[in-house]
């Protein structure tokens, strides 16, 4: 038998040879536009790799059966194994958005937006739908086709022509298979939603409309569905977190539950916003506007000068806000103690002592939490200007302040005091969770750091994964508390950043790193996130007392999956998010070719290095544009190293860069070199 093998083909012999199902794994196979892929075994830290000839015609995110060419690995061990795709066991793309291409012959193909899809797909005229070259279209998968025949399909939506104001953007929502329009169910029982709260509604409610509260959000924000309260006596400080009682309105099992369950949560793109549920009740009676009465969740804390909760009470209330205020507006007559004197900002100054209060109950609180050790990252988000066309003018830096910090001090008190309080109570619940780090990320951390003549008290100078002991949040924030205005920072906080886990949602309450909290949810959005409604209707079953034996079974069966389902939708979300955000860039950065910028180096890898501007536009050196010297990788210290100068480059370096040119399709930007800076001085 041996023999015979070596005469086949290592190709075909294992495409032949069967195996037992207690042999193969199953994962979801990522394609590469080269041919090969990667395949995501649940409960593997490492993809699997699959060569091009290995792949038995899997599909980008198909489900696939695989088996390793030698021993499987420990699935924590970090190191990547080769294996083959066995069988195909269903697919994972039945559509997707591409441009079609009109052929001479009476047929056509749609090149993919995907570009994880290295084939075009052959549409007969027939199945076109009308369709013409540059028009952005939507592609049903007819066949998959094989490693000689390409895949075939048919024109089910024409999006628009390419260059159409907002067609763009619409592709990438239709690619990541985001809802956009509600179904005749649904909005049918939206008619059925008052448009104001009604006396019977209030009925058995806290009432408080008599306390003073504000929104604080930004200036574009329609869908508002938090409110804060802050007074301060007997030595003391009252905060009230006063959420927007979305269930009242949406019921369990009703057209709107199920279609906000599918969505998971709204989307938020550069243009526009796909909410998860109907603008009748988002922006309309869900929506805390001041001046009308809602019907909220409160979440009302004692809280003592240094921060500590004291006390608190969970209760269903009617509110009524007092004034909408902006981040903008709140920082402004926070750092300029004398704009509240100005004719400009007076009639905002009955609420100054409040906002005050606000001001010393968030810094407490934030610090109180910096030493129990939560970890508090600070990188630029951008925020993307386009005029009626859709094209961006402008890209700037949207950085946190005092506002925006008051708020998610606030909003974090609340889902920690909500969590604490049903976990004891020992309900079924959902919870926001964050994994402790993988060893093996820690170590090269570690490792790193100590060339800087840094270390962390957990991992120490340790140069073996034996001596690593489970690290805690404090020791990273100590190391950022270490680093922050020093030359490494950016490039040690991003090395940090890239070595945390992803938060998720879970049925069972294991913790917060990033925050070093014991429990933690998300209570505090209703309106654009699934998870937070779902959690109101447990605790108004407990606030009702209807929590029995059978409800506890419901939620038990059912928490599970939402949890799961609403992870892969926020997911999906934010990889929407990026994508178009990374678009706009790309098209931002077109008129800019030839001219120079300062940067960062963000980011290093074999085949060049990644350099963010200030406005947040990341773009890439290949390494055949480094002249001056042949430059290899050096893994473990995360330099680009010259073979015959040793000149290196390192994450965090100042760099002058000029724009040589841009991808709309790939949404990449091409730099060149133009300067290195003295790190020190950045000249």
């Amino acid at each position: 038998m041996t023999n015979i093998h070596k005469k086949k083909s290592i190709t075909e012999y294992m495409r032949n040879k069967s195996f037992a199902d207690e042999e193969l794994l199953t994962g979801t196979f990522i394609a590469h536009a080269k041919g090969f892929g990667f395949v995501e075994v649940e409960g593997y830290d490492a993809d699997f790799f699959v060569p091009a000839d290995y792949t038995a015609g899997a599909f980008h995110k198909d489900t696939v059966l695989i088996k390793p060419f030698s021993a499987v690995p420990n699935p924590h061990s970090g190191k990547r194994q080769e294996a083959q795709v066995v069988r195909v066991v269903s697919r994972g793309i039945v559509s997707l958005v591409g441009t079609y291409e009109q052929s001479k012959n009476h047929y056509g193909f749609v090149c993919p937006d995907n570009t994880k899809i290295p084939w075009d797909i052959y549409v007969p005229k027939e199945r076109s739908k009308g369709a013409v070259t540059g028009h952005k279209v939507v592609v049903e998968i007819t066949d998959y086709g094989t490693a000689k025949k390409s895949p075939e399909g048919k024109v089910v939506e024409i999006l628009g022509h390419i260059n159409d104001p907002g067609v763009d953007i619409m592709s990438i929502v239709r690619a990541f298979e985001i809802p956009t329009e509600f179904n005749d169910n649904v909005m049918n029982q939206v008619l059925q939603v008052p448009f104001e709260v009604r006396p019977e509604d209030t009925v058995g409610r806290r009432d408080l409309r008599d306390i003073t509260m504000v929104t604080i959000d930004g200036e574009d924000a329609k869908d508002l569905d938090d409110a804060v309260s802050v007074s301060f006596d007997h030595g003391k400080y009252h905060l009230g977190v006063h959420i927007a009682d979305v269930s009242h309105y949406v019921r369990e099992n009703s057209f709107l539950d199920k279609e906000a369950k599918k969505r998971g949560t709204s989307v938020y793109l550069v243009d526009r916003v796909i909410p998860m549920l109907p603008h009748a009740l988002s922006n309309g009676i869900c929506s805390l506007n001041a001046g009308v009465d809602r019907l909220a969740l409160s979440c009302l804390m004692t809280v003592s000068p240094s921060g500590e909760i004291l006390d608190y009470e969970i209760v269903e209330s009617v509110i009524r806000v007092d004034r909408r205020l902006s981040y903008t507006l709140v920082k402004t007559i926070l750092e300029d103690e004398t704009a509240i004197q100005t004719p400009e900002y007076s009639d905002y100054e009955s609420l100054y002592p409040m906002l005050l209060q606000m001001r010393e109950l968030s810094q407490a609180m934030r610090s109180r939490r910096r030493e129990r050790g939560a970890i508090d990252f600070e990188f630029p988000e951008a925020k993307i200007k386009l005029n009626k066309r859709g094209i961006p003018v402008e890209i700037l830096p949207y950085e946190r302040n005092v506002a925006t910090m008051i708020i998610e001090d606030f909003m974090l008190a609340a889902n920690e005091t909500i969590a604490q309080n049903y976990y004891w109570m020992e309900s079924p619940f959902l919870y926001r969770t964050h994994e402790v780090p993988d060893e093996d990320k820690i170590q090269r951390l570690a490792t790193f750091i100590n060339n800087f003549g840094y270390y962390m008290k957990s991992v120490g100078r340790a140069k073996s994964k034996a001596n690593v002991k489970e690290i805690h949040p404090k020791e990273i924030q100590k190391l950022l508390d270490k680093i922050a205005g020093t030359p490494e920072e950016a490039m040690i906080s991003r090395l940090t950043l890239r070595s945390m886990k992803q938060a998720k949602y879970s049925d069972v309450c294991s913790g917060h790193f990033g925050l070093a909290s014991d429990y933690y949810t998300h209570f505090t959005s209703p309106i654009r996130r699934y998870p937070d409604l779902q959690i109101h209707r447990i605790i108004k079953e407990h606030l009702h007392q209807n929590m029995d034996e059978g409800r506890v079974a419901h939620y038990t069966a059912i928490l599970p999956e939402v949890a799961k389902h609403s992870s892969d939708t926020e997911r999906r979300a934010a990889e929407a998010e990026r994508e178009t955000e990374k678009l706009k860039k790309v098209q931002y950065m077109e008129r800019h070719i030839g001219e120079e910028f300062p940067g960062i180096i963000s980011g290093i890898t074999a085949w060049g290095v990644y350099v963010e501007l200030h406005n947040t536009v990341e773009g890439m050196i290949h390494i055949s544009k480094i002249l001056g010297d042949f430059y290899y990788y050096n893994e473990a210290s995360y330099e680009l190293v010259g073979e015959m100068t040793g000149r290196t480059f390192k994450l965090g370096m100042p760099v002058k860069i000029r724009v040589a040119d841009t991808d709309a399709a790939m949404k990449t930007i091409d730099f060149d070199l133009v300067e290195v800076y003295n790190s020190e001085t950045g000249e």
